[in-house]
C-alpha cells in the first residue's frame, strides 16, 4: 500500500503536533454526528490479538459530573499534600481537570475478560488489554483534535469510585477519564504544563537507543 499523499501527511502529523491537554472548556456542545466520529476513530485503534477490550461511557448529566468532580477534588487535595515548597504553591495554581465545565466525559475502559481465555498475543504479557485501551484514548484524542474538539484526561481520581458512581462492573477496569469539548480558548502553542513552567519537553534524541539501551545515534 503506498503512502498518504503530502496534504493528508500533513494532516496527520498537525494532529499529532497539535493535540493538547485541554481543561478549560467553553461549553459549547459537541454535535452527535461529531462525538460519533470520534468514538468510531478510538474503536478502530490497535488492539493485541484484535481484543478490543475497551467500552466507552458517555456522560453528559449534570449530576453525574459533579459526582466525579468531587472525587478529583478529593484526589487532587491529598496530592497537593505530598509536594513541598515552592512546588506545593505551583501544583495549587494548576487547573487539573474540567469535568463540569466540560459538555462531554468519556469514560474509557477496559474489560481483561474479552475474548478469554486464550487472547492471541497476551500469553507472556497479560497487559497488553491495558495498553491496547491506551492506544484507542490515543485515537480518540487525535481525532478529537482534528474535529476542532479538546479534550483534557483527568488522571486525580480514585478508580474504584468511579466505577461505583458509573455503575461499572467489578471486574472492568476503569483506564481514562476524559472531559471532551470545545476549548475556551483554543488551542495553545505549548502543552500547559510546559507552559506553566511545570516540565520542559525532553527532546526526542536524548529518548532513542540504537541497537542497546545507552547506545546514541553517535
Amino acid at each position: 500500500m503506498v503512502g498518504f499523499d503530502a496534504s493528508e501527511r500533513a494532516g496527520v502529523y498537525k494532529s499529532v503536533y497539535a493535540r493538547r491537554d485541554i481543561r478549560r472548556f467553553s461549553g459549547d456542545p459537541v454535535p452527535e454526528e461529531t462525538l460519533a466520529r470520534i468514538l468510531d476513530a478510538a474503536h478502530h485503534a490497535p488492539s493485541v490479538g484484535f481484543s478490543q477490550p475497551w467500552d466507552f461511557v458517555v456522560v453528559e448529566d449534570d449530576e453525574t459530573k459533579s459526582a466525579i468532580a468531587s472525587i478529583a477534588e478529593r484526589a487532587i487535595s491529598a496530592a497537593r499534600e505530598g509536594y513541598r515548597e515552592p512546588r506545593k504553591s505551583d501544583f495549587g495554581r494548576l487547573k487539573l481537570e474540567g469535568i463540569t465545565d466540560a459538555p462531554v466525559n468519556v469514560c474509557v475502559t477496559c474489560d481483561p475478560t474479552r475474548g478469554a481465555p486464550h487472547v492471541l498475543g497476551r500469553n507472556t504479557m497479560r497487559e497488553m488489554d491495558v495498553y491496547s485501551t491506551c492506544l484507542a484514548v490515543q485515537n480518540l484524542w487525535l481525532a478529537a483534535r482534528a474535529e476542532g474538539v479538546g479534550v483534557g484526561w483527568v488522571s486525580f481520581l480514585y478508580p474504584h469510585e468511579v466505577r461505583e458512581v458509573l455503575d461499572i462492573p467489578h471486574h472492568i477496569k476503569p483506564i481514562a477519564y476524559l472531559c471532551v469539548g470545545y476549548p475556551e480558548d483554543g488551542f495553545p502553542e505549548e502543552p500547559v504544563l510546559q507552559q506553566e513552567g511545570w516540565r520542559e519537553r525532553i527532546e526526542t534524541d536524548a529518548l532513542v537507543h540504537w541497537g542497546r539501551w545507552g547506545s546514541g545515534s553517535e
